[in-house]
């Protein structure tokens, strides 16, 4: 099997499969939703905005660095022509440094969210309610930390499939176990209901390692060289992950810690705005438990395929490939407009329709339609950040991120007090704008590729051209007048209209490689 191709059956598969469990949160997050009511919703997601930073300082960037050094092992390997055995003592070598770096990261972090629940539940959080939900959490971040570590090693091998049948394991624990203890002690109250979806949470990332390290001990990587012995690197694979992951984690630390103050201040602004307490939380909740997850389940196709442009970029670029990259950079852009484009106009179209069937919240429907125009934006900036580590900036991508959450933070304590959540709709789109045109401007200095603006305005046109055409018909004949249906109406539309003509961008792009490249 080809590279190309190879690279696109991991990448359809781990779409595939994160559509899917993205399809199985979104439902689940609904459930959970009408259990508890949205302001437990906004009591568990301000417990998250901590729980997210210790996530942070466990993890200390090792999916990454993982990811990069087992790609370029495999790389050295297969260049010099390693047998099987050879391969697997390299790549466990490097393995043997990343898992360490995390295991130390976890426990410190497990240690310190433990330590300090009762100060943050109590203080920064000022609502002591959150503080059994922080420390049960804090036990679940050392699992989290080395299956960060081993997942970044299946990526870096292209073994795709086997993070997918992780993920599908974790995503079963969690739903049972939450399941069963919303039955038992979530009617105790708003503390019990968020401890129970944090319990779940706990018990799946524990789940999640288990999966991960089966695994990983079982793993097998065939090769046609016959090669005893590769050098090793002087450096010991400890503190190549360290040179790797450190720098990203102190630039992750700086943007997590603002994150979390821009989400403590999102309820306390719209408290000084005029909501109370629970109004505050029901807001909070109903825009980053309901509307955002929405916004973002499209997202996760891209995700899936930029996720894989790393280890494939770094390859390239460790072996001198820079034309190979210039191509793959124009077809990231290419078609992460078309699928943006897209998604933007069906959440604009029918955003209100969703947010009442999915979560019967008119209000979380009319955020959808609010930040639609946006998806473009934020789903490229999600792909170009993936070319960017891929060729090795990732220290510029901390700088974009961290300039995006203290410009974030700023608005937040600026706007949302006289606004309310229309402020925070701004914050969203003065951030990403900055953000995007940071990281694009960056991606196109290093790889110089051109975006013409037919790549913006040929889906721009076939979307409007789809939606209109939907919305007439459904209005003539009321058997199709339902979301679920126009959607899918619209999707068939919009693939019929701007599929073959990337299809012939494609191909005609391909000869002229061919024919400029070819001896």
């Amino acid at each position: 099997m080809n590279r190309a191709k190879k690279y696109f059956l991991n990448a359809l598969l781990l779409s595939c499969v994160t559509v899917i469990m993205r399809a199985v949160s979104v439902s689940f997050n609904a459930y959970v939703t009408q259990k508890i009511g949205s302001e437990a919703v906004g009591l568990f997601t301000l417990v998250m905005s901590v729980y997210t930073f210790a996530i942070t300082l466990a993890t200390s960037g090792i999916n990454l660095a993982a990811v990069r050094l087992t790609a370029q092992r495999l790389a050295l390997c297969e260049e010099k022509g390693a047998d099987e055995q050879t391969l697997r003592k390299a790549l466990r070598r490097e393995m043997a440094g990343c898992v360490l770096y995390s295991l130390f990261f976890g426990v410190f972090a497990s240690l310190l969210l433990f330590t300090l629940s009762d100060v943050i539940g109590t203080f920064l959080l000022a609502d002591q309610r959150t503080i059994p939900s922080l420390k049960l959490l804090s036990f679940a971040l050392t699992p989290i930390s080395l299956s960060s570590a081993l997942t970044g090693y299946f990526t870096g091998l292209r073994k795709i499939y086997k993070n997918a049948i992780i993920s599908i394991g974790e995503q079963f624990v969690k739903i049972t176990v939450t399941c069963a203890a919303l039955m038992t002690i979530a009617p105790k109250g708003i503390e019990y209901a968020c401890l129970a979806v944090v319990g779940g949470s706990c018990v799946s990332e524990a789940a999640s390692l288990l999966f991960s390290f089966l695994l990983f001990i079982t793993d097998k990587n065939k090769t046609g060289g016959t090669v005893k012995a590769i050098q090793k690197n002087r450096k010991s694979s400890l503190t190549r992950a360290a040179e790797i992951a450190f720098p990203i984690a102190l630039g992750s630390y700086v943007r997590q810690g603002l994150l979390c103050a821009e989400h403590i201040a999102i309820p306390a602004g719209l408290r000084r705005f005029g909501s109370g307490g629970s109004g505050a939380l029901s807001s909070y909740g109903t825009l980053h438990a309901m509307a955002f997850p929405l916004i973002f389940f499209p997202s996760s196709v891209i995700g899936a395929f930029a996720s894989l442009l790393i280890p494939e970029l770094t390859e390239c670029a460790e072996l001198g490939k820079h034309g190979q990259v210039k191509r793959i950079a124009e077809k990231v852009v290419r078609f992460s407009l078309i699928f943006s484009f897209g998604c933007a106009g069906v959440f604009l179209a029918f955003g209100r329709d969703m947010g009442i069937s999915v979560y019967s919240s008119p209000q979380a429907g009319k955020y959808v339609c609010a930040f639609a125009p946006l998806v473009p934006v934020m789903y490229l900036d999600t792909a170009v950040d993936s070319v960017l580590k891929g060729l090795g900036k990732q220290l510029y991508c901390m700088k974009v991120n961290i300039l995006d959450s203290i410009l974030s933070l700023v608005l937040v304590l600026i706007l949302v007090p006289r606004l309310g959540t229309w402020g925070y709709v701004i914050c969203v789109y003065v951030a990403e704008l900055v953000n995007a045109t940071l990281s694009i401007g960056k991606m196109i200095l290093e790889t110089r590729i051109r975006i013409s603006p037919s790549v913006i305005l040929r889906p721009l046109f076939a979307i409007l051209v789809s939606t209109t055409a939907v919305r007439i018909f459904t209005s003539y004949f009321e058997a199709f007048d339902s979301s679920f249906t126009e959607i899918i109406l619209t999707a068939v539309i919009y693939s019929a209209l701007i599929i073959p003509k990337a299809t012939f961008l494609t191909q005609k792009s391909y000869k002229r490689e061919k024919t400029q490249f070819t001896p």
